[in-house]
C-alpha cells in the first residue's frame, strides 16, 4: 500500500518567497468558521441526526461528481447503486460498489474530486494509505466503523466541521418539515432553507401544469390567474423567510430576463398553463419570472441568486432510467449583458436589491460579468461553480474578475455540494488558492500585505455573510 500525505504547502506557490507569503496568509484563515450560503445537503440529516448508512451510500451514490467519472469509463450507474426510475436491478452490496470504486480511483488524478476526497480520507477518518484496489477494504472497513460512533453523526461532524450556518435548496411545494424538526430540536447548529422555484416557473420542468396546480392548493390562491399566481409565490417565500431562507435561487437555462407590460404577462401566463406553450413561450416566461422574482427580493430583502448556463439531462437514455441529477448536465455558452437588460434597467441601480450572478461560461467572466458586477450596484459575483469549483477554475476566476469588479463585488465561495463531507475540502480549497493569488499581488507590490490580510478574510468569511444577509 502507498502512503497518503496531504502535502501542508499544496495548491500554494512553487516560488518560496511567494510561498512563505501564502502560507502566513492561509495561517489567519484556514480555521475561521465556514459559511456554506448555499447547497443541495439533505436537511433530513441534521433533523434526525441518524447516523450514515455506510460508506457507499455517504461517499459515492449521492456525488455525481463521482460517479459520472466513472460513468464515463464504462462503468454502468446500475453497478454502483444508483437507484433506476423504474426500480430495476442495481448493485445492493455497499462493499462490492466500494470495491469498484477503489479499483478505478486513479481515474480522478488531477481532479478536484480527488483533492477533496483524500481529505475526507485523511483528515475525517484518519486514513494513512492511498485509496487502490489492496487498501478497498481496509477503507470500507474503517470508515463503516467510524459512522457507527456517534461523533460521526450529522450533528457532531457539522459542529467538528466548525460550520456556522449551512443553507439547503429546496421547491416551493416543500413543506419545510425538516427545517422545522431542526428547529424544534433544541439543537444550536443553523441550518437554513432557500426558494428554488424552478419547479413552478419553468415551463418545461417535468410534470408542470401538476406542479402550479398544487401551488395553488399549498397557498389557498387561485393560480389560474397570473395575479394569484405571483401572490402564491409572496406566499411561499414568507412562508420560506420564516423558515430561515434570506436567498433565492434559479437555475434556468440562460440568463434571459424580460419586463412585459402586465397585460402581455397575463397573456403568456394563460398560454403557458393552456399548456403547449412553444419553447419560445416558455423562454419568455422564464425570463418574466426573473424580473418579478427580482421585484420580489426588492420587497422582502431575500437574495437573488441566478444560476444560468447548464444543458439538463443532456444524456436522454440515462435520464429516462435514473432521472435528474445524474451527471449528464453539460456547460453552455451563455450571455448576459443583452440577457439581463430589461431587469437591469428596472432594477440594477436598487442599493437595497442584491443578485448574485454564477457561470459556467467562464470566457464570460471578463468580457461581461466583471464590467457588470462593477457598473450595477444590485450584482454581485458569485464564485466558481460547478465544473469550475476547482484550483485552476478558481485562480482564472480571479485573474479574469479582480481588475474590472475588484474583491468586493464578489461573495467570498459556496460549495453549492450534495457530499457533506466534502465542505471542509472544499473550502479550504478555495481558502488556499485565494491566498496564494494574493500572496502574489503582493510579491508584485500591486498590493501591501496588511492588505491582504483583510482581503483573505473577507473572501472566507465576510463577504459571504454580508453577501447573504446572514
Amino acid at each position: 500500500m502507498t502512503r497518503l500525505f496531504l502535502h501542508p504547502d499544496r495548491l500554494f506557490p512553487a516560488t518560496p518567497a511567494i510561498r512563505d507569503i501564502a502560507r502566513a496568509l492561509y495561517a489567519e484563515v484556514k480555521d475561521l468558521p465556514i459559511i456554506s450560503p448555499h447547497g443541495h445537503t439533505d436537511p433530513s440529516w441534521f433533523a434526525f441526526d441518524a447516523p450514515f448508512a455506510n460508506p457507499s451510500e455517504l461517499l459515492i451514490v449521492p456525488d455525481h461528481y463521482v460517479f459520472r467519472m466513472l460513468y464515463s469509463q464504462g462503468i454502468a450507474l446500475e453497478d454502483l447503486g444508483i437507484p433506476r426510475c423504474d426500480g430495476g436491478p442495481v448493485e445492493n452490496d455497499p462493499r462490492a460498489i466500494w470495491r469498484r470504486f477503489a479499483q478505478h480511483y486513479h481515474l480522478f488524478r488531477g481532479t478536484p474530486s480527488r483533492l477533496w476526497l483524500d481529505w475526507v480520507f485523511a483528515e475525517i477518518f484518519g486514513l494513512d494509505v492511498r485509496l487502490a484496489a489492496d487498501s478497498a477494504d481496509h477503507y470500507y472497513e474503517t470508515i463503516d466503523a467510524a459512522l457507527k460512533r456517534p461523533d460521526f453523526r450529522p450533528r457532531a461532524l457539522f459542529e467538528r466541521f466548525n460550520i456556522e450556518l449551512i443553507a439547503t435548496t429546496e421547491s416551493p411545494l416543500d413543506p419545510l418539515d425538516h427545517h422545522r424538526a431542526i428547529r424544534e430540536s433544541g439543537w444550536q447548529g443553523r441550518v437554513v432553507t432557500a426558494y428554488r422555484p424552478d419547479a413552478v416557473v419553468d415551463p418545461e420542468f417535468p410534470a408542470f401544469g401538476e406542479n402550479v396546480r398544487q401551488f395553488g392548493a399549498l397557498t389557498s390562491e387561485d393560480v389560474g390567474h397570473y395575479a394569484g399566481y405571483l401572490r402564491a409565490h409572496e406566499k411561499r417565500r414568507a412562508f420560506f423567510r420564516e423558515a430561515g431562507a434570506t436567498s433565492t435561487d434559479h437555475g434556468h437555462p440562460t440568463a434571459f430576463t424580460a419586463d412585459l407590460p402586465r397585460p402581455q404577462a397575463e397573456a403568456l401566463y394563460e398560454r403557458i398553463l393552456a399548456g403547449g406553450a412553444s419553447a419560445a413561450d416558455a423562454e419568455l416566461f422564464r425570463g418574466q419570472m426573473l424580473t418579478e422574482m427580482a421585484r420580489m427580493s426588492l420587497d422582502d430583502g431575500m437574495v437573488m441568486q441566478i444560476h444560468p448556463g447548464a444543458y439538463r439531462n443532456h444524456n436522454a437514455p440515462l435520464f429516462e432510467r435514473f432521472g435528474r441529477d445524474k451527471g449528464a448536465d453539460i456547460p453552455v455558452a451563455t450571455e448576459y449583458v443583452r440577457s439581463l437588460k430589461p431587469l437591469l434597467d428596472r432594477f440594477g441601480s436598487e442599493p437595497g436589491l442584491t443578485i448574485i450572478l454564477f457561470t459556467l461560461d467562464e470566457t464570460s467572466y471578463a468580457r461581461e460579468l466583471a464590467p457588470l458586477a462593477g457598473h450595477y450596484p444590485a450584482l454581485r459575483l458569485g464564485p466558481p461553480w460547478w465544473f469550475h469549483d476547482s484550483p485552476e477554475g478558481m485562480r482564472r476566476f480571479r485573474e479574469q474578475a479582480t481588475e474590472t469588479a475588484g474583491f468586493y463585488n464578489t461573495v467570498g465561495f459556496n460549495d453549492d455540494t450534495r457530499a457533506f463531507l466534502s465542505i471542509p475540502a472544499r473550502h479550504d480549497v478555495a481558502r488556499r488558492m485565494d491566498c496564494a493569488f494574493l500572496a502574489r499581488l503582493v510579491a508584485e507590490h500591486r498590493i501591501e500585505e496588511d492588505e491582504a490580510h483583510e482581503v483573505a478574510r473577507a473572501l472566507a468569511y465576510d463577504l459571504a455573510k454580508a453577501a447573504y444577509k446572514l
